[in-house]
């Protein structure tokens, strides 16, 4: 038993380096997208369901501002920014074939360390540029991110690596 634990872990640390090594590459392409040419990426595992009005569309969800959780925040300020769209994601796989329809430069994806690996690993023969961001409490439900960790990423833009 203490061996599934061990690789679980082990698992776990590594689509941590991997995220994290993706996200050292790609930020300074990233930066150089313009706002307008983006997409963002929540799990609709971080919705409140008890609480979520976001719209079906589908294969994802578009936010509905209910105030009901912290994508109503990411999705705020994405629009501020003048960001393309966000897409709250019913599942990784959906990831291809929105940026079939949207073509996007770059996403930033919210999401536990295994989706982010998937997703990097989906679009790694691509021109799309990645960030992620991990969930800081994941279990596909109830989950959350820190939110001022989600603002400085959307924010990024090449001054800030100058």
């Amino acid at each position: 038993m203490k061996l599934c634990k061990f690789s679980k872990r082990s698992k776990e640390h590594a689509y941590k380096n991997f995220t994290d090594k993706r996200n050292k590459l790609q930020k300074l392409k990233f930066a150089s997208v313009s706002f307008s040419e983006r997409l963002v990426f929540v799990p609709h595992c971080m919705r409140n369901i008890a609480i979520c009005t976001a719209k079906e569309k589908d294969s994802y969800y578009t936010c509905s501002e209910c105030s009901g959780c912290k994508i109503n925040k990411i999705n705020k300020l994405a629009k501020k920014l003048n960001y393309q769209t966000l897409c709250i994601l019913k599942g990784g796989r959906a990831i291809e074939k929105i940026i079939k329809e949207q073509k996007p430069r770059a996403i930033i994806g919210i999401a536990c360390f295994f989706e982010g690996y998937q997703a990097f690993k989906i679009l790694e023969n691509t021109d799309v540029v990645v960030q992620f961001i991990p969930l800081k409490k994941d279990g596909c439900v109830d989950t959350d991110v820190d939110i001022e960790e989600a603002e400085k990423v959307l924010r990024y833009e090449n001054q800030d690596f100058k």
